[in-house]
């Protein structure tokens, strides 16, 4: 491809709503089995950008890099397609999370993960812009005790003491997101995971337990930095959450019970969408003559909007790579 624009250009003319040289585009997906070092990690990231050259890197960390430094532990899988086996959570019952202190940036595993950043950075193209997966701290209190219905539980019984753990786990990620940008990510890549959903909270209670610590945590990331609001799960918010201090909103709206994109162009003013390939449906299933097919459809609806294409979630990793070359070479 002839590219006229870098991949930072291209990304910042479409935030501002001019029309790009070409559509742009980044999927990402779990390494598992290179997931267990800094450098196994950048390595991975780095090999599955240069394959397919996307506009722009979703670093996807091991998920459980949040809460390894509380006492959490996993058998690691040397699968690629396999996931890693949880074997002990931090908080098992409700007084286990007085437990739950404030950590520091220099803590191992968020260290880790800190490095794996500096040297993707370093390793990658100066114009590729990089967000570092974070997740809300109702959602890494969810990873503490090994399950939301758990997690509901204790918000039941003991809300002060997992409102304080709240608060722990948000002031840690206060002082680790300016680290990050500080190792090279130009922002983060910021995710409710399933609780920014009616099927897990109603709004008023995640106005209580999720938008408040979410606003400090994109508040961190500081003025100049390039976040992407990840709106997780089925009957989500992303429509209660265009407020949100952010330049780019990405959610599965692909999913029936989610507003579709086209729709979210009325309530988001000038965010820019990251979203349209239904990764668990054509994108996973179709053959690559008929992704082309599907990229071209939305190209012509999607022209002269605030746009990027993106997944609803991280894609499987059995997807074939042909389907992502189909994307690619799409756009």
């Amino acid at each position: 491809m002839n590219d006229r624009y870098s991949h930072r250009e291209r990304l910042e003319g479409i935030m501002e709503g001019e029309p790009p040289d070409r559509a742009a585009a980044s999927i990402w997906r779990h390494f598992y089995h290179r997931e267990t070092t800094a450098e196994s990690l950048a390595e991975a990231m780095l090999a599955f950008q240069k394959r397919f050259d996307w506009d722009f890197m979703k670093i996807n960390p091991r998920a459980s890099y949040h809460v390894e430094d509380w006492g959490n532990r996993l058998e690691w899988s040397g699968d690629e397609f396999s996931k890693h086996e949880k074997i002990r959570f931090a908080v098992d019952v409700i007084n286990d999370w007085d437990k739950i202190e404030p950590l520091q940036p220099t803590a191992p595993v968020l260290a880790e993960h800190l490095r794996a950043v500096s040297l993707i950075r370093k390793s990658s193209d100066p114009e590729l812009p990089l967000m570092m997966t974070v997740f809300c701290p109702i959602g890494i209190a969810r990873y503490l005790c090994g399950g939301k219905e758990k997690l509901l539980e204790h918000l039941r019984q003991a809300p002060a003491k997992v409102a304080s753990a709240l608060e722990n786990i948000t002031v840690t990620f206060e002082k680790y997101i300016p680290e990050l940008r500080q190792a090279g990510a130009d922002g983060i890549f910021y995710a409710t995971l399933e609780w920014a959903s009616e099927d897990s909270l109603s709004w008023s209670e995640y106005e209580k337990y999720g938008r408040p610590y979410d606003l400090r945590l994109l508040k961190a990331s500081g003025e100049d930095s390039l976040d992407i609001l990840h709106v997780c799960s089925h009957n989500n918010y992303v429509r209660e959450m265009a407020d949100y201090p952010v330049a780019l909103v990405n959610w599965d709206a692909s999913d029936p019970t989610n507003v579709s994109v086209e729709d979210s162009f009325g309530f988001l003013g000038d965010k820019t969408v990251i979203g349209t390939l239904d990764d668990r449906g054509w994108l996973h299933h179709s053959k690559p003559v008929e992704i082309i097919s599907e990229v071209d459809r939305i190209k012509h609806r999607m022209a002269g909007r605030r746009f990027i294409f993106g997944p609803g979630c991280a894609v499987a990793p059995e997807i074939p790579y042909e389907n992502f070359d189909a994307v690619r070479n799409s756009l």
